[in-house]
C-alpha cells in the first residue's frame, strides 16, 4: 500500500481500502509535521506510523501533546485514540 493510500484510509471494505481522493489530493505530499500543523493528526499518525521511525512517532507524539495538552504517551495509546494500526495487506484501494 502506498504511503498517500494509507494515510488517508477512512476504513477498509473487505481487503479493500477506502481512501479519501479529496484529502489525499488535497495533502498527500505533505509529511507528518506539515500535516499535525495543519490539524490533520489522524493523518499525521499515519505518516509516522507508515514511516516506520521512531524518531518521526517521537516527533509526532511530542508534538501533539503540546499543541492539544494531551498527557497520552505511547504509540499504542496513540493508534487507540486514532483508530489506525499498521498497514495491512490491501488487494485494491477504492477512492470516495
Amino acid at each position: 500500500m502506498k504511503r498517500e493510500d494509507f494515510v488517508f484510509t477512512i476504513g477498509f471494505h473487505g481487503s479493500a481500502a477506502i481512501v479519501d481522493a479529496k484529502a489525499k489530493r488535497k495533502y498527500g505530499k505533505l509529511g507528518t509535521i506539515e500535516l499535525a500543523d495543519r490539524g490533520l493528526y489522524r493523518s499525521a499518525f499515519a505518516s509516522a506510523l507508515y514511516a516506520g521511525s521512531e524518531a518521526e512517532l517521537e516527533q509526532f507524539m511530542q508534538f501533539y501533546r503540546e499543541q492539544t495538552g494531551s498527557e497520552i504517551s505511547g504509540v499504542d495509546s496513540f493508534k487507540r485514540l486514532f483508530g489506525v494500526d499498521e498497514a495491512r495487506e490491501v488487494s485494491k484501494t477504492i477512492a470516495v
